[in-house]
Formats: structure tokens, sequence, C-alpha cells
């Protein structure tokens, strides 16, 4: 079943095609992942989906329904939600604030007059994702004051709040040590189960572990697309990209 699908999606800046002629799709509970080099088009595509640029041209359908240039904040409500590379939190609210003003925000009201019950579910809910995201016994420390890792880990928890089926990973392992990237790793694979997850990485070994099949833009143009046995094996795939690339 497609829960995502794009058709001659096309984003021109000036007379540049960042994104040309992109035919996308992404089966329901899959992980997908973009790759190429940079200025491929990778982050372009991965904004024209979130609606955060609106497309020249094309189409672009989630769950049957065509979301072409709908606001970014209709799309997140969607069921569509993001985590970027920069890592985009509240810093000075605690962990626990954090994933519980997601959690908030897909109820239809929320006031200090409404019942108790209301808070607890929002409270037990915000409470389960930090526990799942690793973060259970820092669910009262700021933000800020959080590991670097433990916050890109609190923006996935914060995207998770917000009930999505399909979760944009924009390099989320980037800066984060060895240790850290594997951790990182597993936390997506135990999301990833009952939930569709396209992602941008650079570190093919992420890649190859994690996808189930991968997209390979050059040039703002798919150049290959298949399972990771396949793409290693491309040789269009290793001229322009995977040659110069470490799977580290």
């Amino acid at each position: 079943m497609e829960i995502l699908k794009t058709e001659k999606l096309t984003k021109y800046f000036g007379g540049l095609a960042a994104v040309l002629n992109v035919d996308f799709t992404l089966q329901k509970d899959e992980v997908q992942s973009i790759i190429g080099p940079n200025g491929a088009g990778k982050s372009t595509l991965f904004k024209l989906i979130t609606g955060e640029l609106e497309p020249t041209q094309g189409r672009i359908w989630f769950n049957d329904e065509d979301i072409t240039g709908l606001d970014q904040h209709l799309i997140s409500h969607k069921g569509v939600a993001t985590s970027y590379q920069i890592t985009n939190i509240f810093p000075k609210l605690t962990a626990f604030e954090n994933v519980r003003l997601a959690v908030q925000s897909r109820k239809t009201s929320y006031n200090l007059w409404s019942l108790a019950k209301s808070h607890r579910e929002i409270n037990e809910k915000a409470e389960r994702i930090l526990k799942k995201i690793g973060l259970g016994d820092k669910e009262n420390v700021l933000a800020a004051n959080l590991p670097y890792g433990n916050q890109r880990h609190l923006e996935i928890g914060v995207a998770l709040g917000t009930d999505p089926v399909l979760l944009l990973l924009d390099e989320p392992t980037s800066g984060l040590s060895p240790g850290e990237t594997r951790e990182t790793v597993d936390l997506i694979k135990e999301i990833a189960q009952g939930l569709s997850v396209i992602l941008v990485e650079h570190k093919m070994k992420v890649v190859m572990d994690l996808s189930d099949k991968i997209t390979v833009l050059h040039e703002g143009e798919v150049i290959a697309r298949g399972n990771p046995q396949e793409i290693r094996a491309n040789e269009t795939v290793k001229k322009v990209y995977l040659g110069g690339v470490k799977e580290s």
C-alpha cells in the first residue's frame, strides 16, 4: 500500500532545477533512504514533501490525498512529522515538557479547566515516549543540559508526540559519536515498527542497515532506486556517489 507518492515533482530556484521530474513512492511501514552527492536535491525533495517548499510543478499524494502546495502545519496535522538535522527543541523546557507540548498539540482543546483525566492521558503518553527514546530517567532535565545525542533523540520524541504515520528524518546521526550512532540506529529500528520512515543520511553503513529501499538522486533527478544490495551493486551509483563515500 502506497502511503506517499510524487509525480514529476520539480522545483526551480531561478533557472536552476534543484529537483526535476521526481517520481517517488513510499510503501506503508517502509523505511526508505534518499541519498546522493551534495547538491543532489535531497534536502529540497525533503522540504517539498513536508510542505516547507511549494513545487514549481508536479503533484504529491499522501494517503491517496493530493497535498500539493498545502501549508506545512496542515501536512503535519495529516500525520507527517519531521526531525531536522539542526536540532529543533525548546532548550529552556525539560525533556518531559518538550514531549508533552507535542502530545498536547494534537488534542482538540487543552485548558486549565479541563478534566484532570485528560491531563493524565497527555502526561502518561509523554512519559511513555520518553521511555521509548531512552530518556525516561531524564524527564526533568532541561533540554539545553542534555548531551547532544540525547537532544537528537528528544527531537525524535517530539515528532512521535504528534502521532505521525510518516516520519521524515534529516541526517539523524549527524555529529554523533560511533556509540551514539549505534544507539540512534537501534532507536529508528524500534520506532519504525508500524511507522513509515523517509531518511536522508550520508553515513552509508547507517543507510544500508536501516533501509528497505533506497532512492538515489543526482543533480535533482532519480538515477537509481532499489534495495540496499541493488544500490550497492549499481555501477552508475558507484560512479557518481558510492565510490567517494566511506561506509562509516
